[in-house]
């Protein structure tokens, strides 16, 4: 099944990581998979453009189907391999409910977690503006204190007990926020549930070479 399978990545991008945790979860390790680099322009070369029309990673190719949204791609799996590995999807409609809350309202803290990162580090200094930064990290700093009351609720998992598909899409998130420099001492909550998953056997099998190599960073030290 997974000799059918091709994923062509980037290491450190969050949606690269989703289909290799759940590809490990549904054992289906063995696939086709080929790392390339953001800073060599690989995702914009012929062979990413063949699978990926918009020039990015992942590109992901199940038997005959393209599934480059990693969203899609893990629903995907989860469907066609619903017997095979662990089970992803709650039966329980509490947890279910729970899960598709928080695995799409990953979406907003994505997004004010990159108006923190990518501003301070890709616009030029001259172009930055002190009140821009600060009304960034203010919304990022909301937005966690969120998550750290949802964390504070459940017992380790965001949906409750058990690792489900919002973990899968959700934890790359917060373990490249950790990486960034998010503090532990002012996390306490998310700081428990990156710890707890780390170690995953999904998770540290797939944990992004790049960050292996490189120290954290601090873009979010101040946060």
């Amino acid at each position: 099944m997974a000799k059918d399978m091709t994923l062509l990545w980037g290491s450190g991008s969050a949606p690269c990581w989703r289909i290799q945790i759940m590809l490990e979860e549904k054992k289906l390790q063995g696939y086709n998979q080929k790392l390339l680099s953001f800073e060599k322009m690989e995702h914009k070369s012929q062979e990413v453009l063949d699978m990926n029309p918009r020039g990015q990673l992942p590109a992901f190719k199940c038997g005959n189907h393209i599934l480059n949204e990693s969203y899609a791609a893990c629903f995907f799996l989860e469907n066609q391999y619903k017997s095979q590995g662990n089970k992803l999807i709650p039966d329980s409609p509490d947890a279910q409910a729970l899960m598709y809350q928080r695995m799409f309202e990953a979406f907003t803290l994505s997004q004010k977690m990159v108006d923190v990162v990518y501003y301070n580090y890709k616009v030029p200094e001259e172009e930055r503006h002190d009140s821009a930064v600060q009304r960034n990290k203010e919304a990022l700093t909301a937005e966690l204190k969120l998550w750290e009351g949802y964390l504070k609720k459940t017992d380790c998992c965001l949906a409750g007990k058990e690792f489900t598909l919002a973990d899968v899409l959700v934890f790359p998130y917060i373990a490249y926020m950790f990486h960034y420099g998010l503090s532990s001492e002012r996390y306490p909550a998310l700081a428990k549930y990156y710890n707890s998953l780390k170690d995953r056997p999904s998770i540290k099998a797939t944990w992004p070479p790049y960050w292996q190599k490189f120290a954290d960073q601090d873009a979010l030290k101040t946060i």
